[in-house]
């Protein structure tokens, strides 16, 4: 892996809430609000991006236009891109390597999803599928079961690591628990309870050991980010005391591994440990450096798994971790998923690598102050089955600590007039003035989502 040329950094980013999926908001209007925000942050007109990314799983081909239209119609490249759950993240080592490259200065990365519920599915029954060859080794190891596929994978893998180390079905449970306590500070979050260990136990059983609270909701909802390069960075120093660094990243898939039938390397522990390594190996730091990681905890199982592929624990050790209370406040660190992890928060597929970055993003800054972690070095971990993983390690810009801010202190400093990291505002008609393009701009191509936003105001 090489070094970008170009450092690459972001300066802003937005988020909608995650919502349950009953087409109560289309994705045109998601996407829109939230890369509204991102460039509202960045304090940039649409004019000023030179790239767009689209990040989907569930959509038609140029999806991503029919959100970026909306923004301004000046020809600009837009790529739409699908990795699995990693679709998000993917979007942001897309925007890294433009920047680092030299072929762009500002990138805006819009990731978004409108799914259907229930339990995910493929669209696709005339061709094979990518997982095809996973699904058949699972059902030749694990057993063939009527619970949606997915589950399996993962309550295998956690089935797996009872197996070889000790863990028992409460470690699981305790990680959800945890999420879901967390929840309750962040604003986005598609379900913001407390529930008790007990309550969790007691919920649905899924595929054992996993019951309904510890597995990830289907959402619609969208993220963006603004990905800028040093050199516009350096013509801008006002932001940076917002910027935060890409210090470190990699983008890694499958080796035989996966097949090797083992049920945690089908899930992508082998990849992660080895894309986690690359990218701690290029920012310079080690894992004891993480104080704040959002992790992909699609279903607690690989959240627990993770915590020893990520290097957070010896091997065999990561329940002893959950255990201890390591992963949550007052413990020893480092604070996992404080945004409530896809757990709670939810998961629209293309959407969740943004949203985890701009809950680090936010964390950094200190923004987040009603759930602050101390840290200088943060994680970001999204992972995808199929199979792709993407992970981002991320520095302040100015080198400084991540102070907690006041409301006060945010509001005097940003463009916003609250504290975007802890209440979930839309964008205003003047919000939107300042950021749609200023000499291409298409009314038509808006259709009737500012009619929509202005009725949620």
């Amino acid at each position: 892996m090489t070094s970008p040329k170009s450092p690459a950094y972001i300066v802003g980013v937005g988020l909608t809430p995650f919502i349950k999926p009953r087409r109560s908001r289309e994705y045109p209007e998601l996407g829109f609000e939230a890369g509204v925000k991102a460039l509202l942050d960045a304090g940039l007109n649409y004019d000023d991006v030179n790239q767009g990314v689209a990040c989907y799983c569930y959509g038609d081909t140029t999806s991503g236009q029919r959100i970026f239209y909306q923004f301004g119609m000046t020809g600009i490249p837009v790529w739409n891109t699908n990795n699995a759950c990693a679709t998000g993240s993917t979007g942001l080592h897309m925007a890294r390597t433009l920047v680092g490259s030299g072929a762009a200065d500002v990138v805006l990365v819009i990731g978004f999803e409108q799914m259907s519920p229930g339990s995910i599915k493929s669209v696709w029954s005339d061709r094979p599928s990518p997982m095809g060859l996973s699904t058949a080794l699972m059902e030749e190891t694990r057993g063939k079961h009527g619970s949606p596929r997915n589950a399996q994978y993962f309550a295998n893998a956690g089935r797996e690591y009872m197996e070889k180390y000790g863990a028992k079905a409460e470690d699981f449970a305790e990680i959800a628990r945890i999420s879901h306590e967390h929840s309750q500070r962040n604003p986005y979050a598609q379900f913001r309870q407390k529930y008790s260990l007990k309550e969790i136990m007691d919920s649905p059983m899924i595929h054992a050991p996993l019951t309904k609270l510890q597995c990830s909701p289907t959402s619609d909802g969208a993220g963006a980010a603004v990905i800028v390069s040093q050199k516009f960075l350096d013509s801008r120093p006002d932001l940076r005391n917002q910027a935060i660094l890409m210090a470190g990243q990699s983008l890694m898939t499958d080796t035989p591994a996966l097949f090797s039938r083992s049920a945690m390397d089908l899930v992508g522990y082998d990849m992660t440990k080895r894309a986690a390594q690359a990218a701690m190996k290029e920012a310079g730091v080690s894992p004891s450096d993480i104080k704040v990681c959002e992790l992909h905890d699609c279903f607690s199982a690989n959240e627990l798994i993770l915590l020893e592929g990520l290097g957070f624990s010896e091997q065999g050790k990561a329940h002893e971790m959950v255990r201890r209370g390591d992963i949550t406040y007052g413990g020893k660190g480092p604070i996992v998923n404080p945004s409530g992890g896809l757990i709670s928060k939810g998961h629209p597929l293309g959407a969740t690598g943004l949203a985890q970055c701009a809950e680090l993003t936010w964390q950094l800054r200190g923004w987040a102050n009603n759930r602050h972690v101390d840290a200088d070095v943060a994680l970001q971990h999204n992972l995808g089955l199929g199979g792709a993983v993407v992970i981002n390690v991320y520095k302040r810009a100015d080198g400084k600590a991540n102070r907690q801010l006041s409301d006060a202190e945010i509001t005097e400093a940003s463009a916003f007039d609250y504290n975007p990291a802890t209440e979930a505002q839309h964008p205003s008609v003047a919000d939107t003035e300042k950021v749609r393009s200023r000499t291409h701009r298409s009314d038509y191509a808006l259709g009737d989502t500012m009619e929509k936003l202005q009725a949620r105001l």
